[in-house]
């Protein structure tokens, strides 16, 4: 991949390329750990070959095709208790720098807690580590694989950015728009605008306020997304019944 240029403060300033690696997320890790990543450093490679994504599924992508990074925070002012917070702001960056590729579209949406959709199918997804200190978040990776240019897949419910336009992209040039769109909402955070992002979270949450089929505990039922707590959980409004879930504990229904 060609160099990067983000117009950014700090974030993706150190950048560590890598041909091949298992995770950027690993990497990244390491990276923290030997106290050689600044604040905002970004991993990124051509070909993952050992992605994580929720739930510990599997994360694959075609080699060379897509992008796939890693970029590491400090964020030292956000209570460990509200960590919800620093997902929301990613996904909402998401969706902003495709939004800005792609146009407005109703078909974009935000899945919870933050896989990105167009339409019913996937285009990308986001794993955000972070390791705390007590009350405190000590430092967050947040792992991001959007499919770029890959035509085809192994499962008909994933998708591309040149399968959704029939158009190829400049990888260098999508990435470091990216990290500027992330630094952006990043700093939105920081500097306590919390109730706009959580609002335009649910204006963006696929299924919100859409009366759906879901499962839980071995149980098929119909349920509407009402919104997320603070703690990440998600609302579904259940007859007259309101009811909270984790990530492990809720599957959507075609």
């Amino acid at each position: 991949m060609e160099a990067l240029s983000p117009q950014t403060l700090f974030t993706g300033q150190q950048l560590v390329w890598l041909p091949e690696c298992g995770s950027t997320n690993t990497e990244a890790q390491q990276l923290v750990v030997q106290n050689r990543a600044t604040d905002g450093c970004c991993v990124i490679t051509d070909n993952q070959t050992a992605g994580r994504g929720q739930r510990g599924n599997q994360w694959e992508a075609a080699a060379g095709e897509n992008l796939t990074l890693s970029v590491v925070w400090k964020p030292a002012f956000l209570p460990a208790a509200d960590q919800f917070l620093l997902s929301q702001a990613v996904a909402l960056a998401v969706h902003d720098w495709l939004t800005a590729l792609l146009g407005p579209s109703p078909q974009l949406r935000v899945k919870w807690p933050n896989d990105i959709f167009y339409g019913n199918q996937k285009l990308g997804g986001i794993l955000i580590e972070n390791t705390l200190s007590g009350a405190k978040i000590q430092h967050s990776i947040v792992g991001i694989g959007i499919n770029i240019n890959q035509q085809q897949f192994a499962v008909s419910t994933a998708t591309s950015l040149a399968r959704i336009t029939g158009r190829s992209y400049e990888r260098a040039a999508v990435t470091a728009r990216l990290l500027e769109h992330l630094e952006r909402r990043y700093l939105q955070l920081r500097a306590g605008r919390i109730g706009a992002l959580r609002t335009e979270y649910l204006r963006v949450l696929y299924r919100f306020q859409e009366e759906h089929e879901y499962e839980a505990d071995g149980q098929l039922f119909r349920g509407q997304i009402v919104g997320v707590d603070e703690a990440g959980r998600l609302a579904v409004a259940v007859r007259d019944q309101l009811r909270y879930f984790d990530l492990k504990e809720i599957r959507y229904r075609p």
